[in-house]
């Protein structure tokens, strides 16, 4: 039984509400509301795409949800989840109601909720509104994550939660699907398992012109790209979000799987990751203060050492 329908939100552990509310609506281009001690902002006009939890915790991503197929109820979900072996707790999700919570083998939360169709959602503004920022993203579209046994992890997302197989690189880097777009979910194995970003996807090459303005404008560098991934065919630009602890992607022009793909394997080199051939730097794997400023300081793109 297929579960899953696609990616709905992420939630992230934030210190100070007021600041990530503003720092991500502004970087961003996406838009919301702040409910005392939390906040959901959008894209355009879905449902939502972010959730903002206040936190005494290290900040950073507390889970993934995923909408159910829209024949399946949490009753059945958690039923079938049950059978499979799969641990599940009922968890408030705002107000999105009830969810279903699920840890996989590397402790990431995953959080499944029930369907609601885009006449259904609660922000019905589409027309005539004043409140989507001319520049914003399309959509939310994936997430990467850092693991510590790709193949232990990619299978507990087939067997468990239905995700399929789209492609490989190597040995060491598995995506997922879950409709159409090449990938929702993807896992490299780095010998950590650690959120890696959070992909929101652009219209075209036109958005991403605008969207890196204006991030240079506001002092947020590009760390990778931009550039086109081989794998997967997108455009990307990647820059880092410290305070959450992870890197955010710019995406465009994902490809788009016929009904009768078959997973395909990629060799680990330049040209599956970046078609144009340059790779990212050392740093952009690592999460510690040292490769934050290694970044800040561009140093390994310019060492200050000049040779002859």
């Amino acid at each position: 039984m297929k579960l899953v329908f696609g990616i709905h939100h992420a939630a992230l552990r934030v210190a100070d509400l007021e600041e990530a509310f503003a720092r991500w609506s502004h970087l961003l281009g996406l838009h919301g509301e702040i409910f005392g001690s939390e906040a959901l902002l959008r894209c355009a006009h879905e449902d939502f795409c972010l959730r903002l939890i206040t936190s005494t915790q290290a900040t950073g991503i507390e889970y993934i949800a995923y909408e159910l197929m829209p024949e399946i109820t949490l009753a059945l979900a958690k039923k079938e989840l049950e059978a499979r072996g799969v641990a599940v707790v009922e968890i408030n999700v705002g107000l999105r109601g009830t969810g279903l919570q699920v840890i996989d083998p590397d402790g990431n939360k995953v959080v499944l909720l029930e369907r609601i169709r885009p006449s259904e959602t609660r922000n019905p503004e589409w027309q005539f509104s004043s409140r989507t920022p001319a520049f914003h993203p399309r959509k939310f579209g994936h997430c990467n994550f850092l693991t510590s046994n790709v193949a232990r992890i990619s299978a507990w997302y087939i067997e468990k939660l239905g995700f399929q197989l789209t492609d490989r690189i190597g040995t060491e880097g598995v995506w997922l699907h879950v409709n159409a777009d090449h990938h929702v979910l993807a896992f490299l194995e780095k010998g950590i398992n650690h959120i890696h970003h959070l992909a929101f996807e652009l219209n075209d090459w036109s958005a991403f012109r605008v969207a890196l303005d204006h991030l240079g404008k506001n002092k947020r560098h590009i760390v990778w790209g931009p550039g086109r991934h081989g794998m997967a065919r997108n455009l990307y630009s990647y820059f880092r979000m410290p305070e959450e602890d992870m890197f955010i992607e710019l995406c465009g022009d994902l490809e788009q799987l016929q009904s009768d793909h078959q997973p395909r394997d990629y060799p680990d080199d330049a040209h599956a990751s970046n078609v144009w051939g340059i790779l990212p730097p050392r740093s952009y794997f690592r999460f510690d203060q040292a490769a934050i400023d290694l970044e800040n300081a561009q140093f390994e793109a310019y060492n200050g050492v000049v040779t002859t």
